[in-house]
């Protein structure tokens, strides 16, 4: 069987962000690799830090009131439940990359009024 890409990159394109949250687990489980190591060394070694034109939300301290974090988490991620309590038990922990400016301020302003406290980097 030859390796077509391009089916796969199709493939990718059509599928939902759940469906490829539990394609990166089963590749990270199956190689035993993790996805999040090579995202931090590229944004490590990224360009000029003063012409930084996209941003990683961080989730610093989910705060006093969880559940409305988690639902917060949800709403923005489009991940299922369990996996946006996941990511608040787990802070401080990335609940986007790569995101430019303007929708990492709103990501952090949603968070932050449900009540947690929030870093871009």
């Amino acid at each position: 069987m030859a390796f077509d890409k391009d089916a796969i990159i199709a493939s990718l394109k059509e599928a939902s962000i759940s469906d490829l949250n539990d394609l990166v687990k089963a590749i990270e489980d199956e190689f035993d690799v993790s996805a999040a190591a090579p995202v931090a060394a590229a944004g490590a070694t990224g360009g000029d830090a003063a012409t930084k034109d996209s941003f990683t939300v961080e989730l610093t301290e989910p705060g006093t009131a969880k559940v409305k974090v988690i639902k917060a988490v949800k709403d923005i991620t489009g991940v299922g439940l369990k996996d946006a309590k996941d990511l608040v038990d787990g802070a401080p922990s990335a609940i986007k990359e790569d995101v430019k400016e303007d929708e990492a301020n709103d990501i952090k302003e949603k968070l932050e009024a449900a009540g947690a406290t929030v870093t871009l980097k």
